[in-house]
């Protein structure tokens, strides 16, 4: 087992691995920027090192401060938590030459996952069910036109190296497809220094569903059933929940045989997630796969009662993957909270938290690195907690939610709190019936700022 860990990130997820860590007896090491000086994460580790400005680009980011921090406190290996540096194979296979365990994806399963269109065809090749659409990249806007008459209209163009929505574009008619392609692949190019562009057949009244697998360094992969992420705006989720009103029986034992295939085809290590689009008639296809931990994790936590950094943490040192996948014994639901104005087109809200009180009782968790006096920098994502409600139904996990979102105050600051206490009597919501479209028809009530105190 590794002695002493250092957390390439910063916020809730760093302070999530601290926790767990330490419970396991190991060390911690905290980086930070000179904005996060006054993070919980820096507070509660063991040892802290700044490694550079407020910049991702100059501190979590920044590779070799990263492994020099690493070999100056001694710390036996790297934990990337989520974004960032999670996902990128050349620091993976950084850490491996410096000696350091990277606690995640080896660089070969980064590289095999990574660029989505050779994903997809890793996944045809193993037999999961992928979305029709073109056999790689696309080589040219005149290939796009003649493979979108192949499939049919409508169709979706992705970047191969996108991520947060960017670089994708539906398109329902002929006519609308050049204009989406010369603007994505500019948004691509900008945003991620690669405009190569992929196809897919528009799955429509799609449902967003992923599963959590788990693989040991020994080719063995195992599942911990599904999440449903569906409520989302512009590809970036709101809330999740397991397991997902729309799944029977019969389907997660489908989709969590096909991801443990996925996972086992590359030979996977560590904690990932496949994620699939699930149409109306419940038939699944291959979306993307994300060679990290999640943050909706604490939901399957939750429902499993495993704690999956811990599990994320012994598969890195060494140990076999449990003999056997997880179902859902409770039901668990997880908002994110942001600092956003969610009526006023959730405008980011940076600065000062005055007050706070956090909603606590049986079932309610929340995650966050935060506190009264807390000043929330410009600089990275706009999300400041987690806030999970756990129960034996679903209806009671939201009878629990709602009340924890009338005891959840953040003063100074506007957040997500009253988007989520209306989202939790939206009847679509209510009843399961929703799409990855939900957002596209929410109406905004202002009425439900004066619920929270």
């Amino acid at each position: 087992m590794f002695k002493k860990i250092l957390i390439a990130n910063r916020g809730e997820i760093a302070l999530r691995v601290i926790r767990t860590a330490k419970e396991m007896g190991i060390s911690t090491v905290a980086v930070y920027s000179t904005a996060d000086a006054n993070s919980l994460h820096v507070r509660f580790a063991d040892e802290a090192v700044c490694i550079g400005p407020p910049a991702s680009k100059e501190s979590y980011l920044k590779q070799l401060s990263i492994l020099s921090a690493a070999e100056v406190t001694n710390a036996d290996a790297i934990h990337p938590g989520y974004g960032f540096l999670s996902e990128n194979a050349e620091f993976s296979d950084a850490c491996r030459k410096a000696g350091i365990k990277f606690i995640g994806a080896t660089a070969d399963n980064i590289n095999k996952m990574g660029d989505k269109a050779s994903a997809k065809a890793t996944m045809k090749t193993a037999g999961v069910p992928t979305v029709p659409g073109s056999d790689g990249l696309i080589p040219s806007y005149e290939a796009a036109v003649e493979i979108a008459e192949k499939i049919g209209y409508p169709v979706m163009i992705k970047a191969t190296a996108g991520g947060g929505g960017k670089g994708m574009r539906d398109i329902w008619k002929p006519e609308d497809l050049q204009k989406a392609w010369e603007s994505a692949v500019m948004e691509a190019e900008s945003a991620f220094g690669n405009g190569g562009m992929y196809m897919e057949k528009l799955i429509q009244e799609p449902r967003h569903i992923e599963i959590q697998i788990a693989g040991d360094q020994y080719g063995k992969a195992i599942h911990l059933s599904e999440r449903d992420c569906s409520v989302q705006r512009r590809h970036q989720k709101l809330t999740e929940e397991t397991p997902s009103p729309f799944m029977t029986d019969e389907l997660r034992e489908k989709m969590g045989q096909a991801a443990i295939k996925a996972a086992e085809a590359i030979g996977y290590e560590g904690l990932g997630t496949i994620e699939f689009l699930v149409d109306k008639n419940r038939n699944f296809y291959f979306m993307e796969m994300n060679t990290r931990v999640q943050v909706e994790h604490p939901i399957t936590e939750q429902v499993t009662m495993l704690d999956i950094v811990r599990l994320q943490i012994n598969l890195a040192a060494g140990s076999k993957a449990p003999d056997h996948s997880f179902y859902p014994q409770m039901h668990s639901i997880e908002c994110r909270i942001n600092a956003e104005d969610s009526y006023n087109g959730f405008r980011p809200s940076p600065g000062l938290i005055t007050e706070l009180n956090l909603p606590g009782g049986n079932g309610v968790r929340v995650d966050t690195h935060v506190y009264a006096g807390y000043k929330i920098p410009p600089y990275y994502d706009s999300m400041i907690a987690k806030l999970i409600a756990t129960a034996p139904t679903r209806e009671e996990a939201l009878a629990k939610i709602r009340r924890a979102l009338e005891e959840f105050h953040i003063g100074g600051i506007k957040t997500t709190i009253p988007f989520h206490r209306q989202l939790m009597d939206e009847p679509d919501f209510v009843s399961g019936n929703y799409t990855n479209e939900f957002m596209e028809s929410f109406v905004p009530n202002e009425d439900y700022q004066k619920l929270i105190p």
